[in-house]
């Protein structure tokens, strides 16, 4: 297993509208859509060559920290994000209010 979380730095590349991860030359992104002070998730994907390597999860544990740290609030709609904030209800502390998941 790749020490992705240490070792890979999160890119917001707001030209695009997603939070990318490079890892080997291959991309793993979240889509999003900023609103004034909330951040919509749409999307997360990583190439295939990528799949079942963690880089999905530390994407999403990145961003998360990104909201944390740019005092945004989160609003989730993609699958993957709302599974792991089921699995890591620490993180629903940036649910905007009214969301649930």
């Amino acid at each position: 297993m790749l020490d992705i979380y240490n070792t890979v730095e999160l890119i917001d590349n707001k030209a695009s509208g997603q939070f990318e991860m490079r890892v080997d030359g291959h991309l793993g992104r979240i889509e999003y859509r900023q609103e004034g002070n909330k951040i919509l998730l749409m999307h997360t994907e990583v190439d295939k060559e990528l799949e079942g390597k963690g880089v999905g999860t530390a994407i999403i544990e990145k961003t998360l920290a990104y909201i944390e740290k740019n005092k945004l609030e989160l609003v989730p709609y993609c699958p993957f994000v709302i599974i792991y904030l089921k699995r890591h209800p620490e993180w629903k502390r940036l649910l905007a209010t009214g969301v649930k998941v």
